[in-house]
């Protein structure tokens, strides 16, 4: 629908249509009822031109139905339709609705994990990573990090070995005790001080051996991604035992 101007205030100047576009009106009068503007309305773009996403809560029900088992989700689905069967007979139907999102999470989560390395594989890759030399590690890590599409800087700093920047999103990276085979809190409390020294957004450490448990709460309490096992061989797919 176009939108026709109405002389009855001077108009607002200006396309109603992103650049490059025809424009639906060449003005829109500031009288046009909200039932009119509405087809004259256009989303702002998102920053860069990318796609805009609304992230997961972290500790939300779906994002904790998502790093478990697939069959979880299918589980609570299943509950949900055999419980309105039974309370609310003539609402059946309007169960599947409600049972939706779980089947839709499920199977996101089935497909994850069935394209994530065996066991087998991840022990390959971690040794691998231990045998190898910090320059060979850090070259692999950073061409898989940018990869990612991250842009990678270097720091010459104790507490973080990588800087990332990705749509407008600065990360530090800690690594260079990636031997260890115990990990603690005193790394990740140093990358924490440094993240708001560089007033970065987020901090990674990356590990292949063990995380304490001290660590892995300190990590969840500070917003810490720690990088090990399963993620790390998924992230250096190319690294293999020889």
């Amino acid at each position: 629908m176009g939108c026709a101007a109405i002389p009855v205030a001077p108009p607002i100047s200006g396309a109603c249509a992103p650049k490059g576009r025809a424009a639906p009106c060449l003005s829109v009068q500031r009288t046009l009822p909200p039932r009119i503007l509405r087809h004259c309305w256009v989303p702002a773009a998102s920053p860069a031109g990318r796609e805009m996403k609304f992230p997961i809560a972290k500790n939300s029900l779906f994002a904790v139905l998502l790093r478990s088992p697939w069959w979880i989700s299918i589980l609570i689905a299943a509950g949900i339709v055999a419980a309105a069967r039974l309370a609310l007979p003539e609402l059946y139907a309007f169960a599947f609705f409600a049972a939706l999102p779980f089947i839709v999470i499920g199977c996101v989560a089935g497909w994850r994990q069935l394209r994530a390395p065996s066991a087998a594989r991840v022990a390959g890759t971690l040794e691998a990573v231990r045998a190898m030399s910090w320059g060979d590690f850090s070259g692999a890590l950073t061409d898989a990090l940018r990869d990612d599409g991250y842009a990678v800087s270097r720091l010459t700093g104790a507490a973080a070995d990588f800087e990332l920047a990705k749509a407008g999103r600065i990360s530090l990276v800690a690594c260079k005790r990636w031997k260890a085979a115990r990990t603690g809190v005193d790394p990740l409390r140093d990358l924490y001080d440094a993240k708001r020294v560089r007033e970065a957004h987020e901090c990674i450490y990356v590990a292949t051996g063990e995380i304490t448990d001290g660590a892995r709460a300190f990590a969840l309490e500070r917003n810490i991604r720690v990088i090990h096992g399963a993620e790390l061989a998924n992230l250096l797919p190319r690294v293999r035992r020889r």
